[in-house]
């Protein structure tokens, strides 16, 4: 991912699905949804920052930027789906691979990023 963590823990966070969390709710593993809240909007912030220029296809090149087709090849290229962790009917009914879970798993990777090493640093992934 080219991102060293200084706190494991965010990045830890944010590959706990929710299929996950809820398996193992007595442990207080919460699942990755805040974070990959935060980290849509920060992928907002950083794709119209770095799109920015006069109006008009500004909102078709975003969109087509982070639509869940393109988050899901970005999640292959780091390999998110083997460090995911999911429930046991996610990982039976193959999430691993499931488009709309690594899609997901991107946004709050990207968060995680974004906590632990601020704006430039969610930027550069």
């Amino acid at each position: 991912m080219g991102y060293q963590f200084k706190d494991q823990q965010l990045l830890r966070a944010a590959l706990y699905h929710s299929s996950y969390a809820n398996e193992h709710r007595t442990m207080g593993i919460s699942s990755n949804e805040r974070l990959e809240f935060l980290g849509d909007a920060v992928l907002g912030f950083v794709s119209a920052d770095f799109l920015y220029r006069p109006e008009g296809e500004l909102t078709r090149i975003r969109a087509a930027l982070v639509c869940e087709e393109s988050l899901h090849e970005v999640a292959q290229s780091l390999r998110l789906g083997e460090f995911l962790l999911l429930g046991k009917g996610e990982e039976s009914g193959g999430g691993r691979r499931r488009p709309s879970i690594l899609a997901d798993a991107v946004e709050a990777v990207l968060a995680a990023v974004y906590l632990d090493g601020g704006i430039d640093e969610a930027r550069a992934l």
